[in-house]
């Protein structure tokens, strides 16, 4: 069965119109936080960005979130977010937002559609994972193309894939995916691990766990699915083929902060920094999902990131609102 994503109404853009809550973001960051803003009786906008979803609109099967004991397909899972934001009054508008200023109040954000006002900001931008940019990576994500093992591993049981990368990331997915594969090639540019020392004795002692040292994938081959991966050695230039059934990408992620800089506090890696409570170091500003999650980066993490992001967002607005409130008190009493 097929799915698609619930698009926004066509129709004149909503510009120049302030609400209570914007969303910048459409994955389960920013739906989930757009349905407890809503629920919580506040006007609430989603600005999608350019794709409806977000990463796990990509993924053919989730499996791990709560709710679904038989699986759900990642387009269906995003559709159903939305609808449920929408039944409680969130609008979702297809823009882009293109810039940011978070040095006024109400915030201003300006997207291709025109500008749009905020009384407080929810940023679910997301991350990106960095791809090869060799071809046939994009023409196979989704078939046989990952950069999620925790979410892709278990079609894989009893398969060969490689995993490209060497840190911390790339070592803790080729332990998780012997849990399923038959045998799992790690393929480094380098002679050696960046990982931490522990991970690299655990992945070294795995028999399921091989390494092809000195390595690039130079191509990804396969019609329908990914069949082989073409290698290419840095230091003799030596190149074959190598068959496979599955290949796994962690060379980092990239956060889509790129709009935020000057605006937000943003740390070395690139990510949004937040406290306990998704507050930015902006009043009003709060973040939710893998924008602000370097370690993590699961759906129902992001979800339960963003309905903190909105339960605060809420709060913060009925501070702001008593505040104003006691403020024209005073004034009257003493006009």
């Amino acid at each position: 069965m097929e799915f698609s994503l619930g698009m926004p109404a066509a129709g004149e853009p909503t510009t120049d119109k302030l609400f209570d809550v914007i969303v910048i973001g459409s994955g389960p960051a920013g739906l989930t936080a757009a349905l407890y803003a809503a629920r919580a009786h506040l006007d609430v906008l989603v600005l999608t960005g350019s794709d409806i979803g977000g990463q796990v609109a990509l993924t053919s099967e989730v499996e791990n979130y709560p709710g679904f004991p038989e699986g759900v397909q990642g387009p269906e899972l995003v559709q159903r977010m939305q609808e449920q934001a929408e039944r409680f009054g969130a609008r979702v508008e297809l823009d882009t937002i293109t810039a940011v200023d978070f040095q006024q109040h109400p915030f201003v954000l300006t997207g291709y559609n025109g500008n749009y006002l905020a009384r407080a900001v929810i940023v679910a931008t997301g991350a990106s994972p960095r791809k090869l940019q060799v071809p046939g990576e994009a023409e196979l994500t989704g078939r046989g193309v990952s950069y999620c093992a925790t979410c892709d591993g278990w079609f894989f049981q009893d398969k060969e894939v490689v995993v490209v990368g060497g840190g911390d990331s790339a070592m803790e997915e080729s332990l998780f995916l012997t849990k399923f594969a038959r045998q799992v090639t790690v393929v480094h540019r380098r002679d050696q691990l960046r990982a931490s020392k522990i991970l690299q004795k655990r992945a070294f002692a795995n028999p399921k766990i091989d390494f092809i040292w000195d390595t690039v994938v130079t191509e990804i081959l396969g019609e329908e699915k990914v069949e082989a991966v073409r290698l290419k050695n840095v230091k003799t230039g030596e190149e074959r083929v190598m068959p496979i059934d599955g290949v796994f990408i962690f060379i980092g992620h990239i956060p889509n902060t790129g709009i935020f800089q000057g605006q937000l506090e943003i740390d070395e890696r690139g990510y949004l920094v937040v406290d306990r409570r998704m507050h930015t170091n902006v009043p009003g500003v709060f973040a939710a999902g893998e924008v602000a999650d370097p370690i993590f980066r699961q759906v129902v993490t992001s979800a339960g990131m963003g309905a903190a992001a909105a339960m605060e967002a809420e709060k913060w607005l009925a501070e702001q609102k008593a505040e104003q409130e006691e403020r024209e008190q005073e004034r009257a009493v003493t006009a």
